[in-house]
């Protein structure tokens, strides 16, 4: 996934620090990404996510927040309307290179800032919340002991997630008068509600409050026992496959034609992480699939084997032949199953010449309704013909070639 690091104007005319994660490919959307109150750009739920929706063709600018990561300005003196105003100044900055963004993401406090953006960010056609709160003065919690300190003296450091922040009395007064449901009401976008029921940072009850306010269409779905930082690789992967998913919804992606010589169009395999095997597949904008090994060989088994895939591919290809062939001759065939198994066995076992071993793929296939055994003998053979079939038994060509961008990067 090709990243860009990119720089632009703020609120207040910080330079803001960003990341815009690009497709391999044509750019079919642009999404806008929120962090967290106090953290980055570069929060394990922000990469996961961002790479994601990277894999199925949209582009993502993930930016930290004026006075946070790699961003100037001073933390002291910002608001959350100013971390509204950043979102809308990141919104401009994609649409001069005409990405306006269709899709917004924020996390926590991020959440209740892309809520109140949208109405400033017209291109925005989703918005997505991950455990954000119905009310941005729900932060105050975090440094409510130096609140009448701040209020007295202006501005006090406190400690947040073991970092110290200097928080303004600015601050204090901007989320306590902030009301986020009018804006919830009148969103006018697409809403998915993601929340954990343990999230013990800003309880779950947030997120009914704003799933409550917002109109149709919209969509709520727990995360289950993920903490609030979606810091697990397993939460922040399903996040993001609830996420990429959702959106196809309202989204127009519309994928180019194939190129020549690729009638089906490119299958794109994409490492997630290079400790593991766990690998993005992407065919098209819409198709999406995960493919690892089991734990025994280093892997998460969060999705097939490659030769899971093959063997998938095999029955796939095998039940839509049967399928055809019944239809065609308009045989009562109400059903069709497939089971294929794969090992490596030696060539004399499969009555074959030679003295290494061989690829072996066993199917059973089930034939279900009021088939006599002419017909079902005749299925049986007509699943030989199948072009996958063919394929695995023939010889096939494989050409490798380096892709000019692994010179430069």
């Amino acid at each position: 996934m090709p990243t860009e690091r990119v720089t632009f104007a703020g609120h207040d005319g910080s330079q803001l620090a960003a990341r815009l994660d690009l497709p391999d490919g044509p750019v079919l959307a642009t999404a806008l990404f929120a962090h967290c109150f106090t953290c980055s750009k570069d929060i394990p739920a922000a990469r996961r996510i961002s790479a994601r929706l990277a894999a199925m063709g949209i582009a993502v600018l993930r930016f930290d927040f004026t006075g946070l990561g790699h961003s100037e300005g001073e933390f002291a003196n910002t608001t959350f309307t100013s971390n509204v105003g950043d979102l809308v100044a990141a919104s401009r900055f994609l649409a001069e290179r005409d990405m306006a963004p269709e899709l917004l993401i924020g996390h926590s406090l991020g959440g209740a800032a892309v809520l109140r953006a949208r109405g400033d960010i017209p291109s925005v056609k989703a918005v997505v919340t991950l455990g954000a709160p119905s009310d941005p003065g729900h932060v105050a919690h975090h440094f409510a002991d130096a609140i009448p300190r701040i209020r007295s003296e202006g501005t006090a450091e406190v400690m947040l997630g073991g970092r110290p922040f200097r928080i303004g009395k600015e601050f204090v007064d901007d989320i306590s008068a902030a009301q986020l449901t009018p804006a919830i009401r009148e969103l006018k976008a697409a809403l998915l509600v993601l929340h954990a029921p343990r999230d013990e940072t800003v309880s779950v009850d947030n997120a009914s409050e704003i799933f409550l306010a917002a109109k149709h269409p919209k969509s709520f779905v727990t995360l289950d026992d993920a903490d609030h930082l979606i810091s697990r690789a397993e939460d922040a992967e399903y996040a993001a496959e609830v996420i990429a998913a959702w959106s196809t919804r309202y989204l127009n992606l519309q994928p180019p034609a194939p190129p020549p010589g690729a009638p089906e169009g490119v299958v794109r395999v994409t490492e997630v992480d290079a400790d593991g095997f766990l690998q993005d597949i992407q065919s098209g904008p819409k198709h999406h699939a995960v493919a690892d090994e089991p734990v025994s060989y280093g892997g998460t088994d969060r999705g097939m084997t490659p030769y899971g895939f093959l063997s998938a591919g095999l029955g796939a290809c095998t039940s839509m032949t049967v399928r055809m062939y019944a239809r065609r001759k308009g045989w009562l065939l109400t059903g069709v199953s497939v089971d294929v198994c794969h090992d490596k066995v030696h060539a004399q076992d499969a009555g074959l010449a030679g003295d290494g071993k061989i690829d072996q793929f066993k199917r059973k296939i089930r034939l279900d309704g009021p088939l006599d055994e002419e017909q079902r003998t005749k299925l049986l053979e007509i699943a030989d013909k199948c072009p996958v079939h063919r394929t695995l038994e023939g010889s096939s060509h494989v050409v490798t070639e380096l892709d000019e961008a692994s010179l430069t990067s």
